[in-house]
């Protein structure tokens, strides 16, 4: 099983940007479906990006598309997740994940709205804080 461990998080003024890293221990992220989620008190865990371990593909939730770019470095054994232009609603404990298990990216559209759900299995990191606040 991987282990994962995020940095990078903290407080940003609305507009700015931030980049949070996972490395992961134990096991390489080649062979793992891997990405990023988020969740705000009160709220349900929100996803927020998928790479694809098959293609490379990169899926992302339309609340983040445009603002954030995921990426994985293979060589560091690690992933990243670029934030910009951020919004109040950004504020949230950002968490990375891997699973193995996965057959696909966890990519859904329901009408005009498409997302990425939170991985239901596998491992994640111990979560990382970022506010986004003036």
């Amino acid at each position: 099983q991987v282990q994962l461990v995020e940095s990078g998080g903290g407080l940003v003024q609305p507009g700015g940007s931030l980049r949070l890293s996972c490395v992961a221990s134990g096991s390489t992220l080649d062979s793992y479906y891997i990405g990023w989620f988020r969740q705000a008190p009160g709220k349900e865990p929100e996803g927020v990006s998928c790479i694809s371990r098959h293609d490379g593909v990169i899926y992302y939730s339309d609340s983040v598309k445009g603002r954030f770019t995921s990426s994985r470095d293979n060589a560091k054994n690690a992933m990243y997740l670029q934030m910009n232009s951020l919004k109040p609603e950004d504020t949230a404990v950002y968490y990375c994940a891997a699973d193995r298990r996965l057959m696909a990216c966890p990519y859904l559209c329901s009408g005009d709205v498409c997302f990425v759900q939170s991985f239901a299995s596998g491992s994640r990191g111990q979560g990382t804080q970022v506010t986004v606040s003036s």
